[in-house]
């Protein structure tokens, strides 16, 4: 296996294991990092809670032997196993959403640098270098998946240049703070051959695994998303004298657009999977006594068929057209963000399920409803992703969570991953 090597060898390789009780207090030291006095858990890429994790996790890597570094985009990596040539990559983020939970990104940062761990205590000869990242800004304070982007070469500098969180605050502000030159971020691009797999652990963050009593999921699709600001705008009128049926209420318009756009989804999507969330509507003037005279709506639309996401765009648009016309308003679309679907590399898949097999654990194959650095890696190199339950369903949410022993068969399930894609070389598809 590894070592140019013998039966024994392979044998006392296929008897690793993860040391759980270490990764736990990983994570629920990098929790308390960002926990605010509320009980919050607020860790924003390049804020200062980041940077003390950002600073941490660099200490815990060096003391794992691992090669530490940041790139020009923000990311952190560590590295075992020779110094030049290809490597084997795996991570996740450690950034959160307002509010967020211990486990989503953070696991797969820690799982990676627990696999260091066992492989640098094994004293393994590693053919492959392994390297462990933890992605800069996947959650989109100011520019989602923004580090992968970076590696992956698909960043635009523009897109640095305009970044900004809700607030107004400039990503190239934020850099500068943290101590990063936003001009240079692009330069963090990786060449394809320099990485022959990246595989991320990660929690389901929905409740089918749960539900179906399976330990593990390995990812076959990860969703195409398509995040579009529609503006009905009409007249502000007085509440109590302004007849009903002579208002321009935008309001009453998108209302009606949000529910006709939602039947549209259900019939349009790929069978169960189609979605359609509106995360942020303003109003305005926001003042009981006065007809609403614009709403914007931020308008999320996913599904694992490129196909389908731009026909359920085209076809949602045509429906604001149509409510814009019947209460006499007018409509803006602006297209904001987006990404195409990706394939997961069937040769990790297939990994990943002979190692499962092998540890005596059950896998489910499904799609991935949120968006991973795992869908950018995809356009660079083969990729994979490895699923945990989420207890209830929940993530992005303080009481996100998922019970240790689904992590620990998590963690040990993409080890045993890391280790075959290590001992295969040059992954093909």
């Amino acid at each position: 296996m590894l070592h140019r090597t013998n039966t024994l060898v392979a044998q006392r390789v296929n008897g690793l294991r993860v040391n759980a009780a270490r990764l736990r207090a990983d994570i629920e030291l990098l929790a308390s990092i960002g926990r605010t006095s509320e009980g919050a858990l607020a860790r924003y890429a390049f804020s200062p809670a980041y940077e003390e994790a950002r600073a941490w996790l660099k200490t815990r890597m060096a003391h794992a032997g691992m090669a530490v570094r940041d790139d020009a985009a923000g990311n952190t990596i560590g590295r075992i196993g020779p110094d030049g040539g290809a490597c084997v990559m795996a991570g996740s983020h450690i950034d959160t959403v307002p509010d967020g939970g211990p486990l989503d990104g953070a696991l797969g940062v820690l799982a990676a640098l627990e696999v260091a761990r066992v492989i640098k205590e094994a004293h393994i000869e590693l053919p492959f270098a392994f390297e462990c990242v933890a992605f800069i800004e996947e959650e989109g304070r100011f520019l989602g998946r923004m580090g992968s982007k970076a590696m992956a070469g698909v960043l635009r500098q523009a897109s640095v240049e305009d970044g900004m969180d809700p607030s107004g605050y400039r990503l190239t502000e934020a850099m500068r703070t943290a101590g990063f030159d936003p001009s240079a971020a692009t330069q963090a691009r990786r060449p394809a051959d320099d990485i022959s797999a990246y595989v991320e652990l990660h929690i389901e963050q929905g409740p089918v695994l749960e539900q179906l009593g399976v330990p593990i999921g390995v990812v076959e699709a990860i969703v195409a998303t398509s995040h579009t600001r529609i503006t009905f705008e009409g007249e502000p009128d007085h509440a109590g004298t302004a007849p009903m049926d002579l208002r321009k209420d935008a309001f009453t318009g998108a209302a009606e657009y949000a529910c006709r756009a939602r039947e549209l989804v259900l019939k349009e999507g790929t069978k169960g999977q189609g979605r359609l969330t509106f995360g942020v509507v303003d109003l305005k003037p926001q003042v009981a006594n006065i007809v609403p005279y614009q709403v914007q709506l931020l308008q999320d639309i996913r599904d694992v068929s490129d196909a389908a996401v731009a026909k359920m765009v085209g076809g949602t648009r045509a429906i604001a057209e149509d409510v814009a016309s019947k209460h006499r308003l007018t409509v803006r679309h602006e297209h904001v963000s987006g990404d195409t679907a990706a394939i997961m590399s069937e040769h990790v898949r297939a990994a990943i399920h002979e190692v499962a097999a092998t540890l005596g654990l059950p896998t489910h194959d499904m799609p991935s409803g949120a968006a991973h650095d795992a869908q950018i890696m995809a356009r660079l190199v083969p990729a994979g992703m490895i699923f945990v339950p989420s207890a209830g369903g929940r993530s992005h949410r303080r009481d996100e969570r998922t019970d240790w022993a689904h992590l620990e068969q998590g963690a040990n399930v993409f080890l045993h991953t890391v280790l075959r894609l290590l001992a295969d070389g040059t992954v093909q598809s």
